[in-house]
């Protein structure tokens, strides 16, 4: 019989492409992961990767046995959980993948919520980039993602949950921090940090900025980083001024640090969505979280954190 502790492994080697690697995320050595690979190949009669060094390379079998572990291992989440749920009682994971700084923090005090009717079930986030997120949701590695975009893919269906305000952040001993207003040409002069060419709060400022002829190119660009939390604390050192999710920036502005300044004419907002690959079963637990996104019965004002059930993952 086939072990699925050994299909989960086999899976995030294919993902990492690496033993080590693969052993790094699951908390387990690279001789551990390296064992159970050849014990499956084993057992299934087929070389899985071939070994080129510290990487390894998918065999044609691999990728065969990829679409199918993956399903195994959804189908055997769906048995446990039907079984413990017998009792009316919902329990059991779900995984939500997140692209979005926003989302981030959305993600814990909205579970909170859901949590106060399903005390039983564990939330993991996952963060990492849209095109990472979107692939999982299609492959069916996920059911759930978080995203500022829709991107056109017929499985996914999309569940806009919360609008999200970008603000331009300076630091406190900045002199616009006074005044607290500008126009979109004062930007020009002022050394700016950005997110990566992607990100959904960079896409969101060009597009204010291109309604003011202003282009990308024209920005005094100091810094790129691809973290928003990064982005808050390089404007506290006053390394430059930048433009973040308000709810990235919540921590600095409360304390002081970082003042927000408005851009006249230039309000920019984005809506955040809930997606889910259409064509994939959910578990009950899973069912129930769509169900509660959907029926709007939650607050963001009143959210709050509850991470002894949460897992994040990754860096946005």
């Amino acid at each position: 019989m086939l072990n699925l502790d050994a299909l989960k492994i086999f899976l995030a080697v294919a993902e990492h492409g690496s033993f080590s690697e693969a052993g790094r995320h699951l908390h387990l050595s690279q001789p551990a992961v390296s064992q159970i690979m050849q014990g499956l190949e084993r057992q299934l009669g087929a070389q899985l990767f071939i070994r080129q060094g510290r990487a390894v390379q998918i065999t044609d079998g691999g990728q065969m046995l990829v679409p199918m572990a993956r399903e195994l291992l959804n189908s055997a989440q769906r048995v446990k959980q039907t079984m413990l749920s017998i009792q009316e009682e919902v329990v059991g994971e779900i995984t939500i993948g997140c692209s979005t700084a926003s989302g981030k923090y959305l993600l814990p005090g909205m579970f909170a919520r859901f949590r106060q009717q399903f005390s039983q079930v564990r939330l993991n986030v996952l963060v990492s980039s849209r095109e990472s997120i979107i692939h999982k949701l299609v492959i069916g590695d996920i059911p759930f993602g978080v995203s500022s975009k829709q991107v056109e893919q017929v499985e996914l269906e999309y569940q806009d949950f919360y609008t999200d305000t970008v603000i331009l952040i300076v630091p406190a001993r900045h002199p616009w921090a006074k005044f607290r207003k500008v126009y979109p040409d004062d930007l020009l002069d002022e050394p700016i940090i950005l997110r990566e060419e992607l990100a959904g709060t960079r896409e969101v400022l060009e597009e204010g900025l291109q309604k003011h002829d202003i282009s990308p190119e024209m920005l005094n660009i100091s810094m790129v980083l691809g973290n928003a939390e990064a982005i808050e604390m390089a404007v506290e050192e006053g390394l430059g001024i930048a433009f973040v999710s308000r709810l990235a920036a919540s921590h600095g502005l409360e304390l002081g640090r970082v003042v927000e300044v408005e851009v006249s004419g230039m309000p920019l907002t984005r809506k955040i969505y809930l997606v889910r690959n259409r064509k994939q079963l959910l578990t009950r637990a899973q069912t129930e979280f769509w169900k509660f996104v959907c029926s709007d019965k939650y607050d963001f004002d009143k959210l709050n954190l509850d991470s002894s059930a949460m897992a994040i993952h990754g860096m946005a």
